[in-house]
């Protein structure tokens, strides 16, 4: 589900994994790679300084060659209940200024309910375009925790290990 605004968007989705195993995923480096980039982008590059203050820099490709890169800085960490975090498009090309990310990790009882909401955004047409990205990576992000046998959901969870 989502709810859009001119200036923001707020996307909920829930994760077949409790709110640990969700949170790693969203600020673990090596995790961010499998799912934090749209649909059909892959992302090369992955860093993260997990603390308020801290820098985070995600680098994605997309199948033309065309790179995006959001950069930012944490401003709340709150494991495994909440995140909040600036986000800045480093290439002119699709610049938006900084805009702020906040997403809350809700226990569904070994589920979990992902809150994100994207603020500042300049334009309805910079909202619409966020919200169609954040869609798509939580679609990555569902299909990382799939409770089928042989998915993803064991290899994610045999790294938190």
């Amino acid at each position: 589900m989502s709810t859009k605004t001119d200036s923001s968007v707020r996307v909920t989705r829930v994760i077949q994994a409790n709110p640990d195993a969700v949170f790693r995923a969203w600020t673990d480096p090596n995790q961010l790679k499998r799912w934090s980039c749209p649909e059909g982008m892959t992302v090369e590059d992955a860093r993260v300084d997990l603390r308020v203050g801290g820098k985070y820099r995600i680098r994605m490709r997309g199948s033309e060659g065309q790179v995006h890169t959001a950069a930012g800085t944490y401003r709340e960490i709150t494991r495994p209940q909440r995140v909040v975090y600036t986000w800045e498009w480093e290439e002119e090309d699709h610049a938006v200024g900084e805009t702020l990310v906040t997403v809350e990790f809700n226990d569904l009882g070994g589920r979990t309910e992902v809150v994100l909401t994207h603020e500042l955004l300049p334009s309805a047409a910079a909202a619409s375009s966020h919200e169609q990205g954040w869609q798509s990576c939580l679609n990555r992000l569902e299909r990382l925790f799939a409770a089928e046998p042989g998915s993803q959901r064991s290899d994610a969870q045999k790294e938190d290990q």
